[in-house]
């Protein structure tokens, strides 16, 4: 049974460096877009920019395959799940 989920690993690894990319865009984009003088360009750009970036590695990763597809969002979400720990854990050390 394990032998069957080990091809899907790799498309996991990919949904989480998907996950990271977009996040971490994300998260920049905050830190200079409120500082900028025209943020909508900042966030607007960044946004296209991480989106399109995003969904063509997905559509590589995935290809014909639904379950390579679902690994690759399962890496995703899990990447969500763990800047949702770190910046909770950073709030909470916080003084």
């Amino acid at each position: 049974m394990l032998h069957e989920f080990l091809p899907l690993g790799p498309a996991m690894a990919a949904g989480l460096v998907l996950g990271a990319w977009y996040f971490a865009g994300l998260w920049w984009t905050v830190v200079k877009g409120v500082s900028s003088r025209v943020p909508a360009l900042w966030f607007l750009g960044s946004m296209l920019l991480r989106t399109s970036v995003t969904l063509a590695g997905f559509y590589f990763v995935g290809r014909e395959s639904w379950a390579r597809w679902l690994s690759c969002l399962l890496g995703f979400i899990v990447a969500r799940i763990l800047v949702q720990l770190t910046r909770a854990q950073e709030t909470a050390h916080a003084p």
